[in-house]
Order: structure tokens, then sequence, then C-alpha cells
């Protein structure tokens, strides 16, 4: 199976230039890897938000969190303490920095297909220290009348897992971080498991071990532990470089169905599946040995990181897969699969 998915018409449904920067001086760089849930009959998506200011040539420059307020720092693009060979990211004088600040934005949709930004909801930014580079990639789990919002908190301290709940998108109780660097992708389970909580999430390492995606349990959904490593980059494959978990796994009659990203050694992103056992997801019981889904349109290959298919969110109808995707970390995208063609397309460990 390669590439089933069925592509909206419509895409990309949302670009930088439909939603307005969230103050002057700003403009929107790009828009990412949306969390996804419903409420009041409603799609909603939590959009990442990337900001910076005007680009000027001869000039880098990018925000920074500092206080309720932002600073932008100006490097010129020539000085030598300056490395800037990712447009994601630049090194200046040994110290890491994002070259955007995001924050997550609420849109909604009757239809699923054409979304607007409601009145009332605030924007979700940054707060403290361990949140100054701004949040990003939220996934959304719906427990017990409370949303979970898990999402990649940065900052000069490093990458790690940040926890937001709430019931009605207004008032939101603040975690801190749940998971600290270096950690991100973090999606729990919808559902309890024999009185625990689940998430799947993902550790960083640069020299020993790799990008591998983790199971963890939890009593309360906030303090998690019993840690165990499940799925494992693969030498060779689309999945060779890194892999994470996208949204919340999916309850089949087969097993958890998790749909997931992974990249190679060029960087490009793909999605593929493995399936968990129902009552133990610690036992990963299938895998995709090819991509569900590859970039292969002009707006996944072109933007602003190409080569980019990137999912943290979903809604699911019956047999219909509704995926919600960030595509060459620019727009904003949905597709359709069939649940049952992807549990079937896996290679199942005892076959």
């Amino acid at each position: 199976m390669t590439d089933s998915a069925k592509r909206f018409q419509q895409n990309p449904i949302l670009s930088p230039i439909d939603l307005q920067p969230s103050r002057s001086g700003l403009e929107i760089a790009c828009l990412l890897n949306p969390g996804v849930f419903t409420f009041q009959d409603k799609t909603w998506l939590l959009i990442r938000v990337a900001e910076r200011p005007k680009q000027v040539e001869g000039v880098i420059s990018f925000p920074v969190l500092k206080g309720d307020g932002i600073e932008i720092i100006e490097i010129a693009s020539n000085d030598p303490d300056l490395i800037a060979t990712d447009p994601r990211v630049i090194n200046y004088k040994g110290v890491d920095y994002l070259t955007t600040l995001s924050h997550l934005r609420l849109v909604c949709s009757d239809d699923g297909k054409s979304f607007y930004q409601p009145e009332g909801y605030p924007l979700l930014q940054g707060e403290g220290a361990d949140e100054s580079f701004g949040i990003e990639d939220c996934r959304v789990t719906l427990i017990e009348g409370t949303y979970y919002l898990t999402f990649t908190a940065v900052s000069a301290h490093g990458v790690g897992v940040g926890m937001r709940t709430t019931k009605d998108w207004k008032t939101f109780e603040k975690h801190g971080m749940i998971i600290p660097p270096h950690n991100k992708d973090c999606a729990i389970f919808e559902e309890k498991i024999n009185g625990k909580f689940y998430a799947l999430h993902r550790p960083s390492s640069v020299d020993l071990g790799g990008n591998y995606i983790w199971l963890a349990e939890s009593p309360d959904g906030i303090h998690w532990g019993k840690h165990k490593c499940i799925i494992k980059t693969r030498k060779n494959s689309w999945d060779s470089k890194r892999v994470g978990a996208g949204a919340a796994p999916i309850k089949t009659d087969k097993g958890w169905l998790e749909i997931y990203h992974g990249a190679n050694a060029e960087h490009q992103y793909c999605l593929g599946a493995f399936l968990m056992d129902l009552n133990d997801p610690s036992k990963v019981i299938a895998q995709s040995n090819e991509p569900i889904m590859r970039p292969v349109e002009q707006y996944e290959l072109s933007g602003f990181f190409g080569q980019v298919v990137f999912t943290n969110g979903h809604v699911v109808n019956g047999d219909k897969l509704t995926i919600y995707y960030g595509a060459a970390d620019e727009f904003v995208c949905a597709a359709d699969f069939s649940i049952q063609e992807i549990l079937s397309s896996l290679t199942y460990q005892n076959a």
C-alpha cells in the first residue's frame, strides 16, 4: 500500500494568508500540524501558527517571548558567528534559536472543509521560561469530559512536553512540563486501559540510541512512568532517521491503530501506521512496511520546509479516517483514508 490518501480537492484548506498575525510587527510565515477535536457539533483545529518579523535582505530577525511581550533579535546574515543553513533553526555564538515563534490558534468548521476563526476564544501562547521560544504541534485528547492538550514547549532549556487541560476551550488549567527535554510528539490514548492513562512520546538522542517512539503510563494523566520503547527507526527505510506519534491511537477490533510520521536521511516526512494490543499497548502487533502517505503534491513538496506531510490530528467517522496534516511546514491540508484498508495493509508480526 503506497499513498492511499484521498486528498481534499480544497487543499490547502488553510494558508498563511488566511489568518491575521497575532500582533503588529509580525507576519505569519507558516501554518503547521493542527491538533483536531470535535466540540459543539463542529470540527476544530488547534493550529500551530509560526510568526516572525518581515525579513529584509542582509538581516535575519526572529522573535522570542520576554515577559508579557516579545523581543526581536536581529543578526547580520554575514555574521561569522551565525549558522543559518536550516530555515527552521539557527545557531548564533553557540546558542540555538528558532527562526519563528509559534502559538496555537483555534479555528472551526461546520463541514470539516471550510474553517474560520471564531470570536471569544483565546490564542494559546507560550508562558514562562520553559516556553520562551513558543509552543508547537498540539495533540488533543478527550477523556471523561476533559480535553488534554499535550504540546511541544520550546526554550533555551530544550524541547519538552507541556500540558494544559480544558472543558470549555476558554479557560485552561496549566500543568507545566510533564515530560522534560528532550522530548516531543506526545499523544494520550482516548480512554484508560485497566484504569491507567497511556501515552506515546518521543525522546531524542543525538549520541546513543535514536529518535524512537516510547509508551508511558500514568495514574492521573499528569505524572508519567514505566516508559518503554516500542517503535524504532528502520535502516534503509522511509522511516530510517526518526519516527514520532501522530494523534491519539484509534481503537479498532484488531487493536490500537496509531498513525505516525517517519523521516529518512533526506528529511522527507511520510505517514505510516502501527497496531498495538488492546489490553497491553506495549505489544506492537503490526506495522507499515511502506508509507500510507507520501509528499507528492506541489503544496507538500514545496514550502517553508518541503517534502513533508506531518499529522497530529484526525477525525474518525465509522471506517472513514479524516487526517488533517501539515504540508511542507507551511499549509494545513486534509485527506480521507479507510481504516480497514490501513489495517489490511500492515505487516503482522506473527503472519
